[in-house]
């Protein structure tokens, strides 16, 4: 939050307007997409299953009615699935 509107307006633009299925591809490791289903900057329906479908070894875990910012606002929700996923 602490960028300027034009940065933030910039990163909205190239994100909303690059395909990034290649480089979602590409990637090997296994991957936690979380995502919460009243994200207003990537839409839910718009965006989870295009980020978590492309990669090979991707888990979606969606979090009903958190926002795009939920790491910050409710890391008591993703925390323990962050620790859980990465001990497995």
């Amino acid at each position: 939050m602490r960028g300027t509107a034009n940065a933030h307006y910039e990163c909205i633009k190239a994100c909303s307007e690059t395909d990034f299925t290649e480089d979602l591809k590409a990637i090997g490791v296994p991957v936690l997409v979380a995502y919460g289903t009243d994200d207003q900057i990537a839409p839910y329906d718009d965006s989870a299953l295009l980020s978590a479908e492309p990669l090979k070894n991707g888990r979606l875990k969606s979090y009903d009615g958190l926002p795009h910012g939920m790491l910050t606002t409710h890391p008591e929700m993703l925390n323990p699935d962050l620790l859980a996923f990465i001990r497995e």
